[in-house]
């Protein structure tokens, strides 16, 4: 009776209610939960463009190096200071063309003497450097033939070549123009060579099955794709050259921005000697940069 009883008497009803979303009020308060959760957003931060990076560092460097070449001119008396050499950079560059007799010329004359004899010693191992690095890439038999020669003289030093120089032509001014020919050969042969043999083994393949001359495979598959490496080569002997002829001209003599240098040595005449420096270097970042824009342009991924 009792177990009936307790069977059939009523059982407390827990009442569930589904809250929808949408019901007014709640999604107010659910987005600004979500709100409240998420961190504010930063807003983007503006980049300088890289060109302004780039020069604001070159330009921190070149402070730091007038900085501290003042510092060491002030510690003695042996080397000037930047406000001195730049009064007489003022003094040689107002007329860097006078001339008061052969070996008395301004410094304009001197830088473009020397780059006179770059340029045919230059001129003259690309005439040879460039084709022979094309023979040497394209048969294997005269690479090898090559490859010991090549070895033992390419780390010979520049000057070691001048006095063949002299003892070939018994003046100064060729002998000069022949250690930049020689000195200058290597980095385009090397190069060229190396060019021609990245080429693609299924290119000659192809030159062959269609049966293409020499001269096709050279102009049309060959040449194209070694160009990169061939300018390479070029920007390397450049820089080469430009190094070899101040020290060409500081031993041999005559007119030049070598010899120029050697003469204000003997005159104790520092800070144009120091002119001199910056000269040479801004010459040669020129030249380097000048071929730089050369080999993008010729460069298969350049800009």
């Amino acid at each position: 009776m009792s177990a009936a009883a307790s069977q059939s008497a009523p059982r407390p009803v827990v009442a569930s209610v589904a809250v929808h979303p949408s019901a007014p009020g709640l999604a107010t308060s659910l987005a600004q939960a979500r709100l409240r959760a998420k961190p504010a957003a930063r807003p983007a931060r503006t980049r300088a463009p890289d060109w302004l990076v780039r020069g604001f560092a070159m330009l921190c460097g070149l402070t730091l190096f007038v900085c501290v070449w003042a510092v060491v001119a002030g510690s003695g008396d042996r080397i000037p200071g930047p406000a001195a050499v730049w009064q007489s950079a003022l003094e040689i560059f107002s007329d860097p063309f006078y001339q008061k007799g052969p070996n008395d010329q301004g410094i304009g004359w001197n830088v473009l003497l020397s780059l006179k004899r770059v340029a045919i010693g230059f001129g003259l191992a690309a005439l040879v450097g460039i084709p022979l690095g094309f023979l040497l890439g394209r048969f294997r038999f005269l690479s090898d033939m090559a490859a010991p020669l090549i070895a033992l003289l390419k780390p010979v030093s520049p000057l070691a070549w001048l006095p063949i120089g002299l003892l070939l032509f018994k003046a100064a001014n060729p002998a000069a123009i022949y250690v930049i020919f020689v000195c200058s050969l290597w980095p385009m042969i090397v190069n060229t060579a190396v060019g021609v043999q990245q080429v693609p083994q299924d290119y000659l393949n192809i030159a062959r099955v269609l049966n293409l001359s020499e001269w096709k495979v050279f102009t049309r598959i060959l040449f194209p794709a070694t160009l990169p490496y061939m300018i390479t080569g070029v920007r390397l002997s450049i820089g080469v050259a430009w190094l070899v002829i101040v020290a060409a001209e500081m031993l041999t003599g005559g007119v030049g921005i070598g010899f120029w240098v050697w003469d204000e040595w003997n005159n104790l005449n520092v800070q144009h000697i120091i002119i001199a420096i910056i000269t040479i270097g801004v010459v040669g970042l020129l030249l380097e940069q000048a071929l730089v824009l050369l080999a993008r342009r010729f460069s298969y991924g350049g800009s």
